[in-house]
């Protein structure tokens, strides 16, 4: 354990940030090929042709390098929240835009997210991650339903919160499907539709159709 905690202290990479880079593609690479407790970090390095000191460097290990892509298409995921966020046009085509910007999130970054979800609950450092990032999602979504007077009647008397984030969680549970190739979600079409069916029909009812 020395040994490792002097390379990551003593040992600069040359390359920079392109070498850190490398790092974070051979990791997304392998994970479009295999599950995530199935990678090594000696997979990881070999892919990437660098040293294991070099990864030590940048990431304490596996998970951390994870959560550095996870992050990232997060970030993504909340510019492809916003056809709903932050739209004035009907509740029901401003969600299926959402629910369908979603959807290609995570066939973008199917690899990456798949290994989260499968990977959150026995890890500590994923578990806090993902969490965080589904609250993210969440808070969005209680801001919007606050805004809008026709959803604020629909769940008056509802816990908003609690209800948002059941919608959240329903998303990433059917996304994840969608992504793993689980039949109906695997039709894009499916997917969007009946997802955008629960938001609208939760948050709208007769109003949002």
């Amino acid at each position: 354990m020395a040994a490792k905690k002097d390379a990551r202290r003593t040992t600069a990479p040359s390359e920079g940030a392109e070498l850190r880079e490398r790092m974070l593609s051979a990791l997304r690479e392998l994970l479009d090929e295999r599950r995530f407790e199935a990678i090594s970090v000696a997979d990881v390095i070999a892919r990437a042709g660098v040293s294991r000191a070099s990864f030590y460097f940048y990431f304490p290990g596996k998970q951390a390098a994870l959560a550095e892509l996870v992050r990232r298409a997060v970030g993504q995921g909340r510019e492809a929240a916003t056809p709903w966020t932050d739209s004035s046009d009907a509740p029901a085509d401003a969600l299926r835009a959402g629910v369908a910007a979603g959807a290609e999130l995570w066939h973008a970054n199917a690899g990456v997210l798949k290994a989260v979800v499968e990977s959150w609950h026995s890890d500590d450092q994923l578990r806090e991650l993902w969490l965080a990032q589904m609250d993210v999602f969440t808070d969005a979504a209680v801001a919007r339903i606050e805004a809008d007077p026709v959803a604020s009647a629909v769940l008056a008397g509802q816990d908003v919160r609690a209800v948002a984030a059941s919608l959240s969680w329903l998303g990433e549970r059917l996304y994840y499907l969608a992504a793993a190739g689980v039949p109906p979600f695997d039709d894009r079409e499916v997917l969007v539709r009946t997802l955008t069916h629960a938001w609208v029909s939760t948050l709208y009812g007769e109003a949002g159709r």
